[in-house]
């Protein structure tokens, strides 16, 4: 919304007794929220100082927090019609996207487990309110399993949470009453409510965003939040900036919060959460939060509630370059983070990694340190239900934040031995497969390598169910978006240094001219691979680097695979090590994780002599990301690798993604026909059952290592692969535009995916669709292809992968 200029002598007014450490009233509030320019400064500068004087107070100097967590969407049917949500389905979108009314126990599991192994210690249930009340099937469900209402589920599942895994619940779940409350009290350490704005306006003018939702009548809200001081319950709640609200609302909103807290004293942190436009609601086309105004919003928040409450600022929702805005402005806490689940709520939206956000902290002169979903006040037996206590103690440390090992390693979670968990350990009549499946799902850790081969040979329903299981693992870890990268590929064997009339090739002026070309079609990636030709220097793979980079420094280069960078080792004499720094100093940013088949030297002697050696291969790809540089990995399979060596090769990915973390996504790539591949695992088993079983199986065993699992189009083509994509995959690898400017120089002419198409294969599988960074993060809005060339062959058999290997 567009905001006349303050009146100056009342702005300077609220910012002297800001200054002062005096109490902002709603006026001040109100004039605070429109500073820009020096007076924005001046109050930033003021927020800065309550927050570090609150964090001073609590021996706590210099540390921001955040909580370690798996996200579980119990439910996304809602009886509210927000305008701004795309986490809520109807029961007919349900059906469409084959997901289940409600999360079953198994599922819920299953997610808990995993963050268990990750060292999550929050389980975030966040559903919608009372679906039960608008859609019969919601009252369907709960009924056949014996629940009077949603919450009742909500109470059970936190039970089982942690009794299974130790994890300490969050409830999320919408409206409750005070009987309510109290039911839920002693399943979880927290809950929480987003009281998002007092403004009645928004909810009861036909068009506003609240407009036909009951749960969001502020007063009904406002209520909540005084019932779950009453009970002693501690909340989480805060305000949402930018869906059509005044500053005056945003003022009322922060004061009000206030008062309950005087009050109370139960509101454990405030979150300022600025609005970000959805696809596919009725404000798609709503400008998002103003930069300048969400900063001031957490700011004033800061000042209102003062030194002693902690303020919130969801990190997935903010660009990294403005963190330090929002610390600035007296922000002391990142809220939920997850190694694991990506924010339902906003699947456009990425978490940061964990290292990452550690690193943007510290740039912002902050330690990050790990809480639990309880703040430290209030892991107390004050705050705390009798039955969640000792749970919640064994993760907390002295200080009251989590518990970490000597050596300040994360603490995982361990599930007290109780009659619910020996239970759920007795065998259960289900089938031996089933209970086979259940544990890939949950426990991947715990199959063994024959396992493994067991699900990779599954047929008929066998293989119905393990893809199934894998898109429940892919739906409820890293979520619905369906992801693509928007890229070319150029062949490093087509460089000539000298101008060549051979075909296809080009020189470094001739690559200025491509990646030029590359900038004005929107696309944010070129993919440089391949042994340079026979002749050429070495010291090409850096000039190619350098020029990309050259010619549009913003440009993501993803170059050169482990044994194009053996070839500059060697060549040009610099070892690998310095052949690693020598490229990033080119430009280079991530590398390629090809130039292999199958990780077993028995196989690269029958398929691809030619190749790095296995061990090289792997020592090389390890030297990239201990040196900073991420990567893609692969399989190529169907060939004469066999289930063992299939499931080995996984293995070892596992291995050195454990010790580097550096893959961002694997790539299960059938080996062509023509290069000996389209050899079945199991005889007489169509190729999309075998492209299916490799698919989930490796969704379920990589499942919290590599998050991500790419369908290379390219050699599936588009009708085959969004079969892949509901057996667990979830990106679609790159859009591999050919370009205007020499079209032949991409390994895989021809062979196009526009954004355009990616997002009509999202839509006809009812997800989300997102354009992605080459690591998987957010694009900024100027990038992107608004007009592209569509010609060209149908992505119906292609020559190479979605990185150009052959």
């Amino acid at each position: 919304m567009t905001l006349l200029d303050p009146d100056l002598s009342t702005l300077d007014s609220a910012l002297a007794r800001a200054e002062a450490g005096e109490r902002i009233g709603i006026d001040d509030a109100e004039a605070l929220l429109a500073a820009t320019g020096g007076a924005l400064d001046r109050l930033l500068d003021a927020a800065a100082r309550v927050r570090d004087a609150g964090l001073d107070a609590i021996g706590r100097a210099g540390v921001m927090t955040y909580s370690r967590k798996v996200f579980i969407p119990l439910t996304t049917l809602c009886r509210d019609r927000c305008h701004y949500c795309i986490f809520v389905d109807t029961p007919g979108q349900l059906l469409k996207q084959h997901k289940p009314t409600y999360m079953s126990r198994e599922q819920v599991l299953a997610v808990a487990r995993q963050g268990q192994a990750l060292g999550c210690k929050e389980a975030l249930l966040t559903l919608g309110d009372r679906p039960e009340d608008r859609w019969p099937e919601a009252r369907a469900w709960l009924d056949e399993h014996g629940y009077g209402s949603t919450l009742e589920y909500v109470a059970d599942m936190a039970r089982a949470i942690t009794a299974e895994t130790g994890l300490l619940p969050h409830l999320n779940p919408g409206i409750m009453t005070a009987a309510e409350l109290a039911m839920l009290r002693p399943v979880a350490p927290s809950m929480g409510v987003m009281l998002e704005t007092t403004s009645r306006r928004l909810y009861e003018e036909p068009g506003q965003v609240h407009y036909g939702s009951p749960d969001k009548d502020p007063d009904v809200r406002l209520r909540l939040l005084e019932d779950a001081g009453r009970a002693r319950v501690p909340f989480t709640t805060g305000i949402l900036v930018g869906i059509g609200e005044t500053l005056r609302d945003r003022a009322e909103s922060l004061v009000a919060l206030r008062e309950i807290q005087e009050r109370h004293g139960h509101l454990q942190e405030v979150i300022v959460q600025n609005f970000r436009a959805k696809p596919r609601t009725a404000m798609q086309d709503a400008p998002d939060a103003d930069l300048t105004e969400y900063i001031a919003a957490v700011a004033v928040a800061r000042l209102v509630m003062g030194p002693g409450m902690r303020i919130q600022v969801p990190p997935n929702l903010s660009d990294p370059q403005e963190f330090g805005l929002l610390v600035r402005a007296g922000a002391d806490d990142w809220g939920g983070v997850s190694p694991l689940t990506a924010d339902h709520v906003n699947p456009e939206r990425p978490w940061p990694h964990l290292d990452d956000l550690a690193r943007f902290t510290a740039d912002a002169g902050f330690a990050l340190r790990e809480r639990l979903t309880a703040h430290p006040p209030y892991v107390t037996d004050a705050w705390l239900d009798p039955a969640i206590r000792r749970t919640t103690y064994a993760l907390a440390g002295a200080d009251g934040l989590a518990v970490v090992s000597d050596d300040g390693a994360v603490v995982a979670p361990i599930a007290e031995r109780t009659e619910e968990r020996a239970e759920a350990e007795r065998p259960s009549p289900a089938s031996a497969f089933a209970r086979l499946l259940s544990r890939a799902a949950s426990d991947p850790a715990s199959l063994d390598d024959g396992e493994w081969e067991r699900l990779l040979r599954a047929e008929g329903a066998e293989l119905d169910a393990l893809a199934t299981t894998a898109d429940d693992v892919r739906r409820y870890t890293v979520g619905e978006a369906l992801t693509i990268v928007a890229n070319r590929n150029i062949a490093s064997t087509h460089f000539r240094r000298a101008p060549s009339a051979e075909p296809d090739t080009y020189d470094l002026a001739a690559l200025e001219g491509i990646v030029r070309d590359a900038v004005e079609l929107g696309l944010t990636e070129i993919c440089v691979q391949g042994l340079l030709a026979p002749g050429e220097d070495a010291a090409s793979y850096l000039d190619i680097a350098r020029t990309v980079k050259h010619a549009a420094p913003e440009m993501h280069l993803h170059a050169f695979r482990p044994q194009d960078v053996a070839d500059l080792a060697d060549r040009a004499g610099l070892g690998l090590d310095g052949a690693l720094a020598a490229m990033r100093r080119a430009g280079v940013d991530t590398v390629p994780g090809t130039g292999v088949k199958v990780l077993s030297e028995r196989v690269r002697a029958l398929v691809a002599p030619g190749d790095l050696e296995i061990d090289r291969w792997r020592e090389n790809i390890s030297a990239a990301h201990r040196a900073g540089f991420r990567s893609t990995s692969v399989l190529f399979y169907g060939h004469v690798e066999t289930a063992a060596e299939r499931i080995a090769h996984l293995r070892e990915l596992l291995r050195i993604q454990r010790a580097t973390g550096g893959f961002t996504e694997f790539v299960p790539i059938p080996l062509p026909e023509a290069l000996g591949g389209g050899v079945p695992l199991v005889a007489q088993r169509a190729p999309l059952d075998e492209h299916r079983a490799m698919v989930a199986v490796s969704r379920l065993m990589l499942s919290g290592v590599i998050s991500h699992i790419q369908i290379p189009w390219t050699r599936h083509g588009v009708p085959a692969s969004i079969e892949l994509l509901r057996a667990g995959g979830d990106d679609l690898g790159g859009t591999l535009l050919d370009g205007r400017v020499l079209p032949g120089a991409g390994v895989e002419r021809g062979l196009e995916l526009p954004l355009s198409r990616a997002r009509d294969i999202a839509r006809g599988l009812f997800r989300p669709f997102r354009q992605r960074s080459t690591t998987y993060g957010d694009v900024p809005a100027r990038s992107g292809m608004t007009a592209v060339r569509t010609t060209g062959s149908s992505a119906s058999a292609g020559i190479g992968e979605t990185e150009g290997e052959f």
